[in-house]
C-alpha cells in the first residue's frame, strides 16, 4: 500500500514538473506581471497621497478668500434687493433718492458697520489701491465719466458692481461693458482683514 502510494505521488509530480516545464515562461511571466504590478503600487501610494496634503496646505487660504468672497457678495446682494430702484439725485441720502457716494457709505454702514466719508473726492482716499485684476468682492471701483467728475460703486464680483446710477438708480452694471470699461479710473479696498481674510 506505501510503495503504491508512493509510486503514485511519483506520478502526480511527475506529471506536475512536466506541466511546470511545459508553461514554466508564462509562469515566471506573470509572477514578474505581479511584482512589478505590487512594487508600482506601493511607490505610487506617498506620491499619490503627498500632493494631496501639499495641495490641501497649498489652497486653503486660497480657498478662505474665495469663501470670503461668497459671503461678502451675497451680503452686498441682499443690501442691493432693499435699495432696488432707488432714484439718483445729487446729495440725495435717503431710500426715495440717493446718489452714488451716498449710496457707497449708506452700504458699507449697514452692512459693514463702518463709516465712509461722504463725497466721492474723499472716499478715493480711503482704504488701500487695489488693481483692477486683483478686485474682491466690496472693493470700491471709481470712475471718471465725462457727465460729472468722479462716480463711484461697490464691486460685487465677476465682473458686476453695484452703484447709484443716473439713469437707472440703484442698479447692478457690468465694469466691462464698453462705457463703464471706458471710464474705469481705479478702486479701494475699505474691509478689513478680519472681514476680507
Amino acid at each position: 500500500m506505501i510503495a503504491f502510494d508512493n509510486i503514485k505521488r511519483s506520478k502526480n509530480m511527475k506529471h506536475f514538473l512536466s506541466i511546470f516545464r511545459r508553461y514554466k515562461s508564462l509562469i515566471f511571466f506573470g509572477l514578474s506581471v505581479l511584482c512589478v504590478f505590487l512594487l508600482l503600487a506601493a511607490c505610487a501610494a506617498p506620491s499619490i497621497q503627498t500632493p494631496k496634503i501639499i495641495a490641501g496646505h497649498g489652497h486653503s487660504h486660497a480657498t478662505n478668500r474665495a469663501l470670503a468672497d461668497i459671503e461678502v457678495e451675497k451680503r452686498l446682494r441682499q443690501e442691493y434687493r432693499r435699495w432696488r430702484g432707488t432714484r439718483h439725485r445729487l446729495g440725495g441720502s435717503s431710500r426715495r433718492e440717493i446718489d452714488c457716494s451716498g449710496f457707497v457709505r449708506a452700504v458699507y454702514k449697514d452692512v459693514f458697520n463702518i463709516d465712509l466719508a461722504r463725497s466721492t473726492q474723499m472716499q478715493v482716499r480711503q482704504g488701500q489701491t487695489v488693481s483692477y485684476k486683483n478686485l474682491r468682492s466690496g472693493d470700491l471701483v471709481f470712475f471718471r465719466p465725462p457727465s460729472y467728475p468722479r462716480h463711484v460703486g461697490i464691486y460685487l464680483g465677476g465682473g458686476e458692481f453695484v452703484h447709484a446710477s443716473k439713469n437707472k438708480g440703484v442698479t447692478v452694471s457690468r465694469i466691462d461693458q464698453t462705457y463703464w470699461g471706458k471710464y474705469y479710473w481705479t478702486a479701494r479696498r475699505i474691509l478689513p482683514e478680519s472681514q476680507h481674510p
